[in-house]
């Protein structure tokens, strides 16, 4: 890297989680750069892989708009949500504004929380026309394996005594019977991806219940209770709609089911959330453009590697040999690890040991001062 013929600059960052946003981490660290030399060239390219924000994100991308609606809540309550159209005649559904952790508040519970109110979102992108849907499945709450969704896009669950009910994950068990034949029309209609950043299986060791239930509150006996319906609802899909070894959709378990019941229920393709992104952003030619990237997020980690933000904005300047230098609240990742993703250099914000507790009230100004001091030596 020839750092004295750094003139254009992409910045390219995740959310720092808890302290700033992905596009104030962008105006941060272009102020900076700029306090030390105006000249510099910046292109600002705030990021998200498909959790909280990540409609937003598209949204303003792709020159488009967010639209607020009341839907159901994931403990069957009204909330406003919103999702993201844009003049490509595509909708942005952002599981989290509907069915997101913190829409619990401190009563968490993943064996009665619902995602209806993803479907009745996806009800009002297809009110614009859309032609494309992209569905976010960061930050869920649930665990009921979609069905909420699909009851409100016009799919019927029965149980053994011929009543109609809308499955959460405690009584996954109870289905019997599944009707699609209401389901709208218009989603044969239309293409959609679902961002989905894990591979892991709909249940079993590795699967939904296991590994993400308990960050949404269950307990061991409600995570056996939660697993053994999601194997219940794959026997059903197998026997009934003819789906094949639905556990091996990988991604399947990815947002309590939500991830299966995508490509099953809807015929969507699941893939990396931050690949996604980065084609809808062009970002291919943004990093040509460049003579260097900076990226970061809250913490660099192993996981900042396995299909994250920085994993897709490593991989584009890796292929065109353009530097990317991280700047992270914190860094648990050597450099040694993150030189094969196409990292070039790796800075901390945080000048002292302080808990993020503390820390986390100076992300700001410690941020800009690091940059500052990266481009005063870029500068020389």
């Amino acid at each position: 890297m020839n750092i004295s013929k750094i003139n254009k600059v992409v910045i390219a960052p995740d959310s720092f989680k808890g302290t700033l946003s992905s596009q104030q981490v962008c105006e941060l660290i272009s102020q900076s750069i700029h306090k030390v030399n105006p000249q510099v060239e910046t292109k600002l390219v705030p990021l998200a892989d498909g959790g909280e924000g990540s409609a937003r994100i598209l949204a303003e991308a792709l020159g488009g708009k967010l639209v607020e609606a009341v839907v159901t809540g994931p403990k069957f309550e009204p909330v406003k949500a919103q999702l993201g159209i844009v003049p490509s005649h595509t909708g942005i559904i952002e599981m989290a504004s509907c069915a997101g952790l913190p829409l619990m508040g401190k009563a968490l519970d993943p064996a009665h929380s619902t995602t209806y109110g993803v479907g009745e979102l996806i009800k009002v992108a297809l009110s614009y026309k859309v032609k494309q849907l992209i569905l976010c499945l960061g930050g869920s709450a649930t665990n009921d394996g979609g069905c909420g969704m699909v009851a409100a896009l016009g799919g019927k669950f029965y149980k053994a005594n011929g009543e109609e009910f809308i499955p959460v994950g405690a009584t996954l068990q109870e289905i019997a019977k599944i009707d699609l034949q209401g389901l709208m029309p218009e989603l044969k209609q239309v293409k959609i991806q679902v961002m989905c950043d894990v591979d892991n299986p709909l249940y079993g060791a590795n699967g939904a219940a296991y590994v993400f239930a308990p960050q949404k509150g269950a307990n061991e006996a409600m995570v056996k209770e939660l697993d053994a319906g999601l194997r219940h609802l794959a026997g059903i899909m197998e026997s009934q709609l003819g789906i094949k070894q639905v556990n091996d959709i990988k991604g399947g378990g990815a947002a309590g089911g939500m991830g299966a019941a995508a490509k099953v229920f809807l015929g969507g393709t699941l893939k990396r959330g931050i690949d996604i992104v980065l084609e809808y952003m062009d970002f291919d030619n943004l990093v040509k453009w460049a003579d260097l990237v900076i990226s970061g997020e809250g913490k660099v980690d192993s996981q900042s590697l396995e299909g994250k933000v920085i994993s897709g904005v490593g991989r584009y300047c890796k292929q065109a040999g353009k530097p990317l230098i991280l700047i992270a609240g914190g860094l648990d990742l050597t450099i040694e690890e993150a030189l094969p993703y196409g990292v070039t250099a790796m800075f901390s914000i945080n000048p002292k040991p302080e808990a993020f507790a503390v820390s986390k009230y100076h992300a700001a100004e410690n941020l800009s001062l690091v940059t500052e001091n990266l481009w005063r030596i870029i500068n020389l």
